[in-house]
């Protein structure tokens, strides 16, 4: 059976499907974010509260991430994914139709909980399907639907709710996507190199415990936690301050500062590139300085510089993200790398569903000011945990790790450029 190359007739039509699949589960998962405020003041709570029905979702999908990837094997690929995106979609439709916050936050869950079914499914598809000589370029067509699908869904949502009500914004969202996901299933081929033995949950299971076992990875899991964490935090807040004295700015102007996101395409390839050629913990540590000066900096008054250090910022989140989920890969084991991204996408998205909420408390407490002291910590502790993570790999712990379960190959890949 042939592997989907750029002669396949198959292959721009699969490189479409996968970027829609990707544009409607980020758009569906953010769509909430641009409204927090709005959705605040509809229902007489404050932003932490209100920013619930973000952190539902992303919760969510974190704990079921790892059921897919207990199961992953046991199912056809296309139709679990089609069962993700189609079913998320028709969900936006409902919180259309949603005024009890309770439920909308339990919509949300669901909501989260069902798309869980698409980015570990969609990876393995594409690294079963496609001539491994295109992989790369296959899976940045995949990451580019991820970003493009984030920002799209937060400017929809953020210029709709100016015109209609935020539920209606949202409900339009889930049409479009709706639309999309009857593209995707005419677009995508079925899985040809499916092997649904591998759905070992034995294996699985012990794959977790490898990987736990390790001090390295699950630092870096936690760095992870922190990156996304604070990531959400700031953008679920931002808009806030803008929307009320001096700035007043409308709810439409501030959906366009997610424009901003945009940086991070550049950000993640250059920090990628950077870290292949010195110390991927000292790259870390530098995006997340970056991080927490771009911070300090809109806590200026001038509307540009708060601009401006929110980019700083991004550029900061999306380039630590790059190298740490990267490097899980290049520490775990060769069999386990797959476990060992799933662990790394648990914690990351916990990290926006615990964070978030508590950052809300430190604005309500504190102000604009209180989120950028609290965010600037957490990536002070980051970039102490970068400082172990090197520790580790350099005085063998790692390495014993690996000698323990004979992968003495990937052992000496472990300790370059740390």
């Amino acid at each position: 059976m042939d592997y989907i190359s750029p002669e396949s007739k198959a292959f721009k039509k699969t490189l479409v499907a996968l970027f829609l699949g990707s544009f409607i589960m980020f758009a569906d998962l953010y769509c909430t974010q641009p409204v927090i405020a709005v959705v605040a003041a509809q229902f007489h709570v404050q932003p932490a509260m209100a920013s619930l029905t973000l952190s539902a979702a992303t919760g969510a999908l974190a704990i079921f991430l790892l059921f897919v990837s207990f199961t992953s094997g046991m199912y056809d690929r296309k139709k679990v994914m089609v069962l993700a995106l189609v079913s998320s979609a028709v969900l936006s439709i409902v919180v259309g139709f949603i005024q009890y916050l309770p439920l909308l936050i339990a919509v949300r869950f669901i909501q989260g909980a069902l798309l869980a079914g698409y980015p570990s499914i969609a990876m393995a598809y594409i690294n079963e399907e496609f001539d491994k000589k295109v992989l790369g370029y296959v899976i940045g067509i995949y990451v580019s639907g991820n970003s493009l699908g984030g920002l799209a869904g937060r400017l929809i949502v953020g210029t709709l709710s100016d015109t209609f009500s935020w539920n209606a914004a949202i409900a339009i969202l889930g049409l479009v996507n709706l639309v999309m996901g009857a593209l995707f299933i005419m677009l995508l081929p079925r899985s040809k190199h499916f092997d649904a033995k591998r759905g070992s949950i034995k294996r699985t299971t012990a794959g977790f415990l490898e990987n736990i076992e390790s001090p390295a990875l699950v630092f870096l899991y936690l760095i992870g936690f922190i990156l996304m964490g604070s990531f959400v935090t700031v953008y679920n807040y931002f808009g806030i301050p803008l929307m009320e004295e001096p700035y007043h700015l409308s709810q439409t102007v501030v959906g366009f500062v997610f424009i901003i996101f945009l940086v991070g395409t550049f950000s993640s390839t250059w920090m990628g590139k950077l870290s292949d050629h010195t110390s991927r913990s000292g790259v870390i540590a530098l995006c997340m300085i970056l991080m927490a000066c771009g911070l300090l900096i809109t806590m200026s008054s001038l509307l540009m510089l708060k601009i401006f250090g929110l980019a700083m910022f991004t550029f900061g989140f999306f380039g630590g993200h790059s190298v740490a989920s990267s490097w899980v890969g290049i520490l775990a084991n060769r069999r386990e790398k797959a476990q060992s991204s799933s662990l790394y996408l648990l914690f990351y998205y916990v990290g926006s569903s615990v964070i978030g909420p508590v950052g809300g408390l430190f604005l309500e407490s504190y102000g604009w000011g209180g989120v950028v002291i609290s965010i600037s910590l957490l990536c002070l502790i980051g970039i102490l945990l970068c400082y172990y993570v090197r520790r580790l790999v350099t005085h063998g712990e790692c390495h014993r790790f690996r000698l323990h379960h004979h992968n003495h190959h990937h052992q000496k890949v472990a300790g370059q450029h740390i």
